[in-house]
């Protein structure tokens, strides 16, 4: 694509890989054959080949309005087409760095921009968003359905044993995140059991922040850097002893601690610390790829649907790895979501953002994951779950509590203490 950058654009660190992504789009459209919100919609405007236009057309110093801005919220950022795309253009990129641009241009709706602030304020922060769930539960009854569907029942606490006191030679550093030690920190807690079971001591760094994922992705992001260079100090002691990798649970988190790297390029302090933070980043299904997993064998019958978050699949690009452990380790994985490529319309807070764009995906893709009656649906990334949580009875669950002995489905409660 030939491109005639604005002088304003050319000012921007950032002035030549905005260029190079342009470029190297051909226009074929294989990505709108595979975008969730083109699907729906059937607008050009709502897929990524029409949206890299309207970016274009804006960076070239084109008149950009609320057409612009509408359209490219609408975008999931689930990032399927990159992993569908023949160019290898880099569109989740170029969508993080237009909206930047498309933010300082047009001025949004005031309801939208306190929708935006108080997010911004509050769930990237633990505390404040500990109270947040615990004040909402509290007046649950008096909001209206569709809000109460998003309101998560309670915090959800592990009554068996928790993080295991080890020191084990080896040594993995995981981040608690902002909303998960909320909403379920009995994921982190089946984490650390089931690393202790393979001889590595999982050790929580202290003091360490939201990821960053939103604040970036919602334009923030001078915040996002402040939150990436906090966590990468945070853990750079742990880094410094040998830790042999840092992990989230979160799918979502970890695609964003994987690009820390490329989010800090530009800082002159940061950015080789950034790089080697990054390369040490895993998911924690490559962690348990690479080892015995024969001390976690189950006999039993219970049939669980697996869905792939997009920020595994396409974000990481880690396709597979999970339903392998699964399958490997005697679960009866059930072949019941036939557009698993397809996001579930969780994506961050786009569930709060766009409602009815996100319930249409959800409920799409709850129907191909109970289709085949599973006794469990499993997941990847804490946005996933609840958001898939809120419209199904079956237990949405993280997929590392299969394999934790002690934290069976049974041994979950709900509490608000």
């Amino acid at each position: 694509m030939q491109t005639n950058l604005a002088e304003f654009v050319k000012s921007r660190a950032e002035h030549n890989e905005l260029e190079k992504i342009l470029r190297s789009c051909v226009h074929c459209g294989f990505c709108n054959a595979t975008c969730p919100t083109y699907q729906l919609t059937g607008d050009e405007l709502d897929g990524p080949r029409g949206r890299i236009y309207l970016l274009k057309q804006m960076l070239e110093g084109e008149q950009v309005g609320r057409i612009t801005q509408y359209h490219l919220d609408r975008c999931l950022h689930c990032r399927y087409c990159e992993t569908t795309c023949p160019s290898g253009v880099e569109y989740g990129r170029l969508l993080d760095l237009g909206r930047v641009v498309v933010e300082e241009k047009v001025k949004r709706p005031l309801v939208e921009q306190i929708k935006r602030r108080l997010m911004l304020l509050v769930f990237p922060y633990r505390q404040r968003f500990k109270w947040l769930i615990r004040l909402t539960s509290i007046c649950k009854s008096v909001f209206p359905r569709t809000l109460r569907q998003k309101i998560p029942a309670c915090q959800m606490v592990n009554v068996a044993d928790a993080w295991p006191q080890t020191n084990h030679d080896r040594k993995i550093v995981i981040l608690s995140g902002c909303v998960q030690p909320t909403l379920a920190p009995s994921i982190d807690n089946s984490t650390a059991r089931v690393l202790d079971k393979l001889g590595i001591s999982l050790i929580q760094a202290e003091s360490t922040e939201c990821c960053g994922a939103l604040s970036y992705h919602l334009s923030e992001h001078e915040k996002a850097k402040a939150l990436a260079r906090n966590n990468i100090d945070q853990c750079w002691p742990y880094i410094e002893q040998g830790a042999e990798a840092i992990i989230m649970t979160a799918s979502g988190c970890g695609v964003t601690l994987k690009e820390y790297g490329t989010i800090l390029q530009y800082d002159l302090d940061y950015a080789k610390k950034a790089r080697q933070f990054s390369a040490l980043v895993k998911d924690i299904s490559e962690v348990l790829l690479d080892e015995d997993l024969s001390v976690f064998k189950v006999a039993n019958n219970r049939k669980v649907a697996f869905q792939e978050p997009c920020t595994l699949q396409h974000g990481q690009q880690l396709s597979g790895g999970v339903a392998s452990i699964l399958r490997n380790i005697g679960y009866a994985l059930i072949d019941s979501d036939k557009n698993s490529h397809l996001c579930c319309g969780s994506a961050g807070v786009y569930s709060l953002l766009q409602p009815e764009l996100s319930a249409r995906l959800r409920d799409n893709k709850l129907q191909d994951l109970l289709a085949n009656q599973p006794d469990y649906i499993a997941t990847a990334n804490i946005g996933c779950l609840t958001h898939l949580q809120a419209n199904t009875s079956i237990k949405v669950i993280h997929w590392i509590e299969l394999l934790d002995e002690k934290n069976t489905i049974n041994s979950l409660v709900f509490s608000c203490s």
